[in-house]
Protein backbone atom coordinates (compact mmCIF):
# COMPACT_ATOMS: atom_id res chain seq x y z
CA UNK A 1 0.00 0.00 0.00
CA UNK A 2 1.25 3.18 -0.98
CA UNK A 3 1.77 5.38 2.25
CA UNK A 4 0.02 8.46 3.02
CA UNK A 5 0.26 10.50 5.78
CA UNK A 6 -3.36 11.51 6.49
CA UNK A 7 -6.88 11.59 5.09
CA UNK A 8 -6.34 14.77 3.48
CA UNK A 9 -4.39 13.21 0.78
CA UNK A 10 -7.01 10.25 0.12
CA UNK A 11 -8.86 10.99 -3.52
CA UNK A 12 -12.29 9.82 -2.16
CA UNK A 13 -11.72 12.10 0.90
CA UNK A 14 -11.23 14.80 -1.45
CA UNK A 15 -13.94 13.74 -3.64
CA UNK A 16 -16.25 13.78 -0.56
CA UNK A 17 -14.64 16.62 0.35
CA UNK A 18 -16.12 18.17 -3.22
CA UNK A 19 -19.99 16.35 -3.05
CA UNK A 20 -20.15 18.37 0.76
CA UNK A 21 -19.04 21.42 -0.88
CA UNK A 22 -21.83 20.92 -3.91
CA UNK A 23 -24.84 19.27 -1.77
CA UNK A 24 -23.91 23.12 0.35
CA UNK A 25 -23.99 25.20 -2.34
CA UNK A 26 -27.36 23.74 -3.43
CA UNK A 27 -29.26 23.48 -0.33
CA UNK A 28 -28.56 27.44 -0.05
CA UNK A 29 -30.44 27.80 -2.85
CA UNK A 30 -34.38 28.78 -2.53
CA UNK A 31 -36.68 26.65 -2.82
CA UNK A 32 -34.71 24.33 -1.03
CA UNK A 33 -33.31 26.47 2.00
CA UNK A 34 -36.65 26.69 2.69
CA UNK A 35 -36.69 22.79 3.35
CA UNK A 36 -35.24 23.04 6.35
CA UNK A 37 -35.67 19.07 7.38
CA UNK A 38 -34.25 18.01 4.02
CA UNK A 39 -31.33 20.29 3.75
CA UNK A 40 -30.16 19.47 7.55
CA UNK A 41 -30.52 15.63 6.08
CA UNK A 42 -28.90 15.72 3.03
CA UNK A 43 -25.96 17.85 4.77
CA UNK A 44 -25.76 15.51 7.55
CA UNK A 45 -25.38 12.61 5.01
CA UNK A 46 -23.05 14.23 2.81
CA UNK A 47 -20.77 15.33 5.66
CA UNK A 48 -20.71 11.91 7.08
CA UNK A 49 -19.53 10.06 4.48
CA UNK A 50 -16.28 12.63 4.49
CA UNK A 51 -16.50 12.51 7.80
CA UNK A 52 -16.29 8.61 8.23
CA UNK A 53 -13.56 8.42 5.50
CA UNK A 54 -11.11 10.30 7.87
CA UNK A 55 -12.12 8.90 11.42
CA UNK A 56 -11.46 5.48 9.84
CA UNK A 57 -8.06 6.51 8.80
CA UNK A 58 -7.21 7.69 12.17
CA UNK A 59 -7.92 4.80 14.01
CA UNK A 60 -5.27 3.65 12.02
CA UNK A 61 -6.23 -0.61 12.19
CA UNK A 62 -6.97 -1.50 8.38
CA UNK A 63 -10.06 -3.60 9.60
CA UNK A 64 -11.61 -0.43 11.13
CA UNK A 65 -10.86 1.65 8.47
CA UNK A 66 -12.56 -0.51 5.90
CA UNK A 67 -15.22 -0.60 8.69
CA UNK A 68 -15.62 3.36 8.19
CA UNK A 69 -14.62 3.34 4.73
CA UNK A 70 -18.56 1.20 4.41
CA UNK A 71 -20.02 3.26 6.86
CA UNK A 72 -19.13 6.29 4.60
CA UNK A 73 -20.66 4.36 1.48
CA UNK A 74 -23.87 3.37 3.55
CA UNK A 75 -23.92 7.63 4.29
CA UNK A 76 -23.21 8.02 0.46
CA UNK A 77 -25.98 6.27 -0.69
CA UNK A 78 -28.16 8.19 1.70
CA UNK A 79 -27.12 11.43 -0.12
CA UNK A 80 -28.32 9.57 -3.57
CA UNK A 81 -31.54 9.12 -2.21
CA UNK A 82 -32.45 11.87 -0.50
CA UNK A 83 -31.05 13.72 -4.19
CA UNK A 84 -34.39 12.15 -5.30
CA UNK A 85 -36.48 13.86 -2.98
CA UNK A 86 -35.27 16.90 -3.64
CA UNK A 87 -35.65 16.49 -7.12
CA UNK A 88 -39.19 15.25 -6.92
CA UNK A 89 -40.01 18.60 -4.88
CA UNK A 90 -38.34 20.01 -7.70
CA UNK A 91 -35.78 21.62 -5.68
CA UNK A 92 -33.30 20.78 -8.02
CA UNK A 93 -33.79 20.70 -12.10
CA UNK A 94 -33.40 17.44 -13.97
CA UNK A 95 -29.31 18.67 -15.59
CA UNK A 96 -28.33 19.36 -11.84
CA UNK A 97 -29.93 16.16 -10.55
CA UNK A 98 -28.15 14.32 -12.69
CA UNK A 99 -24.30 15.95 -12.11
CA UNK A 100 -24.79 15.53 -8.16
CA UNK A 101 -26.34 11.98 -8.72
CA UNK A 102 -23.12 11.23 -10.66
CA UNK A 103 -21.23 12.51 -8.31
CA UNK A 104 -22.37 10.77 -5.60
CA UNK A 105 -22.08 7.74 -8.01
CA UNK A 106 -18.67 7.79 -8.78
CA UNK A 107 -17.64 7.97 -5.38
CA UNK A 108 -19.37 5.18 -3.92
CA UNK A 109 -17.39 3.03 -7.05
CA UNK A 110 -14.32 4.63 -5.96
CA UNK A 111 -15.21 3.73 -2.07
CA UNK A 112 -15.85 -0.06 -3.26
CA UNK A 113 -12.77 0.12 -5.23
CA UNK A 114 -10.67 0.99 -2.17
CA UNK A 115 -12.72 -1.24 0.06
CA UNK A 116 -11.73 -3.88 -2.01
CA UNK A 117 -8.18 -2.90 -2.25
CA UNK A 118 -7.55 -2.89 1.97
CA UNK A 119 -9.45 -6.23 2.07
CA UNK A 120 -7.15 -7.89 -0.05
CA UNK A 121 -3.66 -6.09 0.90
CA UNK A 122 -2.00 -8.64 2.41
CA UNK A 123 0.55 -6.64 4.54
CA UNK A 124 0.26 -4.45 7.42
CA UNK A 125 -2.48 -4.54 9.91
CA UNK A 126 -1.95 -0.72 10.22
CA UNK A 127 -3.06 1.87 8.10
CA UNK A 128 -0.90 4.50 9.49
CA UNK A 129 1.98 5.03 11.63
CA UNK A 130 1.46 6.17 15.02
CA UNK A 131 2.33 9.32 16.30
Amino acid sequence: MATVESFEELQVWQDARQLVKAVYAETRRRPFARDYRLCSQIQSAATSTMSNIAEGFERGSKQEFIQFLNIAKGSNGEVRSLLYVALDQEYLGSDRFHELRESALALSRRLARFIRYLEGFQGKTRVRKSK
